[in-house]
């Protein structure tokens, strides 16, 4: 009797330190460190960061302008125009979308929170929409310029609100005037032609490495 129970009692210990090694072995066959993973929640959360940083600026405005501000803000597009110089900017672009979402709730109705279940910006590439605008910059004689955008994406800021962001063979050293003239260009031709669903409120300009460049209102 004395011989099974001093068994099992160094039989428990022994079974919990094989249970720690399987653990570490299992965790470390996964190739994930603490700091990917770390990583990996600040991308898979940082739309609740930007949701907060945008309601805090909403309720702001709420307070200063009442309901005047909740229709400039909401209906005039000033929380998506507002989104690309908000600070800080490092929690802004985590989700640029979730950041509108919080303004808008909150210069909305100034009290009822109510943040998103998952990321809301969607990029979505629209090389169509490209091809028209080079198309009618070669009719007026703006080839030149047009041949500089590389890509177009329409970057969903939720269900209403997006933006065009064109990615061109410009860089931050290249002539201001150049960069302004495509930007000039672009919102000539675009000239409100949002769609029948949806509102687009700003272009950006980017370099190949997604620096941005310029932007302007559409």
């Amino acid at each position: 009797m004395r011989s099974s129970t001093l068994a099992r009692r160094v039989g428990l210990p022994m079974a919990a330190a094989l249970v720690g090694v399987a653990a570490v072995s299992c965790d470390g066959g996964s190739g994930a460190t603490p700091r990917a993973a770390a990583s990996r929640v600040a991308v898979e959360h940082g739309y609740e960061a930007a949701y907060d940083a945008g309601w805090s600026t909403g309720r702001r405005l709420f307070a200063d302008g009442g309901k005047g501000a909740a229709v400039r803000e909401v209906v005039w597009g000033g929380c998506a125009r507002r989104s690309l110089t908000a600070q800080p900017q490092s929690v802004v672009e985590r989700d640029r979308g979730a950041w509108v979402m919080g303004c808008k709730h909150a210069v909305g109705t100034g009290a009822e929170r109510r943040p998103p279940a998952g990321p809301v910006t969607r990029r979505r590439p629209d090389p169509d929409l490209l091809a028209r605008f080079r198309s009618w910059a070669a009719e007026i004689g703006a080839e030149q310029s047009a041949r500089r955008a590389a890509e177009a994406v329409l970057v969903h800021l939720g269900d209403r609100d997006y933006d065009v962001e064109l990615t061109t063979g410009y860089t931050d050293r290249s002539a201001k005037t150049d960069v302004k003239r495509l930007a000039d260009t672009f919102a000539t031709w675009w000239d409100g032609d949002d769609g029948d669903n949806a509102t687009a409120w700003n272009l950006i300009l980017v370099a190949r490495d997604g620096k941005r460049l310029t932007t302007r209102s559409l």
